[in-house]
């Protein structure tokens, strides 16, 4: 998962239709296979949960150390991160900001985990086993794990509990289930006879994530590499460190080794560093296509393998036999899940000419509607966003919308908040495809 920065819809008229179907949902994490470990029998399971209401932490959480090899360690340096609540613009907590000396530290206590111990000898079984013991200890901490993202980041508890809680949870019970079905060789037939193909851990791996939904995130980068019997540095983004530590503090109760995973918050420039340590094997990235770009061309330097995963602008498009009641909602739960900051979301919405402006009135009544305020509050749907800098861009972006000629149906300003980075839900019509608001996330 990479970020999505704004909390607006833009409607386009769709020209001409290609045949085929859509199927509509509102999960698109990775393949979790159907029965009681899909995302509504989860969803079942907690319906008589209902999310943290209180206002965030009543005191900063302070970490004064950096979990690196397995140990919360001193740090090198004497910086720190304040990580900022988006709703109070108060400082919510404090950590240490590494450095490259610390990213040293990490990659050596990777690399020394992956080369002297048995972590990528041990059978994949064995390995997945901890990834399930993971996913258990998730489920136990849910309130304080969605308060706690909701207080770094602004996401709607309401939401926050299954989007940035139970899918880590539902994404490490997939990869713990790959224990009795992953195969580590398998034979092929070759040109001149049967050939084994054997799948090996690759080493040490460094993993970049972003603010958006950290949590789920970080899951996305260690759960494979464990299955895979690699060693993880990962790096979250400056804004969401907070919820990283706990994450440690699970990955080491459920069984984890020392060194197989180290946590290092910190900026871009320790995350340069981490891309071309000499002893990092692999690389894998979420977040804007700019920085993609740039990690990219650095790994391609050093002909180092990299997974990028960055920015979207997905579409929906409404079908002129679609039942608006039931697709306005899904297509709000799409295009504005997590306050609009998703790479997945469906920010953009295609009609046709006859039914354009059924369209357009139907999702500018449902988003005016749209309950914006305090994150902590269940029935919050739309929260602050994650820092002051994005709010701004995004106004910035709604302005250049109507200076290139769209017309805002609803929104387009600041709410009428005494603190918080919000920007209210925002609907575009008549909206050409190269416009800017139509083309950048």
């Amino acid at each position: 998962m990479a970020r999505s920065s704004r909390s607006s819809v833009v409607i386009e008229q769709l020209p001409v239709l290609g045949r085929g179907t859509l199927h509509p949902t509102q999960w698109r994490g990775p393949a979790i296979p159907d029965g009681p470990d899909d995302l509504t029998a989860r969803q079942e399971q907690y319906a008589d949960q209902t999310a943290p209401g209180t206002r965030g932490f009543r005191t900063v959480i302070e970490h004064d150390r950096l979990y690196i090899g397995g140990e919360l360690v001193e740090p090198a340096g004497t910086g720190t991160i304040d990580v900022i609540d988006p709703f109070t613009e108060e400082v919510a907590g404090r950590v240490p900001d590494a450095t490259a000396a610390d990213v040293d530290k990490a990659v050596q206590a990777a690399r020394h985990a992956f080369d002297h111990t048995d972590w990528a000898q041990r059978s994949v079984a064995e390995r997945c086993e901890v990834l399930a013991r993971a996913s258990a200890a998730i489920q136990g901490r849910m309130d304080e794990l969605t308060k706690l993202i909701t207080t770094e980041m602004g996401s709607p508890s309401g939401w926050g509990m299954f989007g940035q809680v139970l899918a880590p949870s539902m994404v490490l019970d997939f990869y713990a289930g790959l224990g009795e079905t992953y195969a580590t060789s398998e034979t092929r037939a070759g040109m001149f006879g049967p050939v084994e193909v054997r799948k090996e851990p690759m080493g040490v791996v460094a993993g970049i994530i972003p603010w958006n939904v950290p949590l789920f995130e970080a899951v996305m980068k260690v759960a494979p590499s464990v299955v895979a019997g690699c060693s993880i540095v990962l790096k979250p983004a400056p804004e969401t460190p907070l919820d990283a530590y706990v994450f440690a503090e699970i990955m080491e109760e459920a069984g984890l080794p020392p060194g197989v995973l180290s946590i290092l918050p910190a900026g871009r420039e320790v995350g340069e560093y981490l891309v071309t340590h000499p002893l990092v094997d692999k690389v894998t990235f979420t977040g804007s296509t700019a920085a993609g770009r740039k990690i990219a061309a650095a790994c391609g330097e050093l002909l180092r393998p990299v997974t990028l995963e960055l920015g979207g602008k997905s579409a929906a498009i409404v079908l002129d036999g679609a039942d608006l009641d039931a697709v306005v909602p899904q297509l709000l739960d799409a295009g504005i899940m997590n306050n609009g900051q998703a790479c997945v979301a469906q920010t953009r919405i295609l009609a046709s000419r006859e039914r354009y402006d059924e369209v357009l009135d139907a999702v500018t009544e449902a988003v005016a509607a749209l309950k914006v305020g305090d994150p902590g509050d269940p029935e919050t749907q739309i929260g602050p966003l994650v820092a002051e800098r994005q709010r701004d861009r995004v106004l910035g972006l709604i302005e250049q919308g109507r200076d290139e000629g769209a017309r805002v149906t609803t929104g387009g300003g600041r709410p009428d908040q005494d603190k918080g980075w919000f920007v209210e839900p925002t609907v575009f019509g008549d909206v050409d495809n190269k416009m800017t608001i139509a083309q950048e996330e």
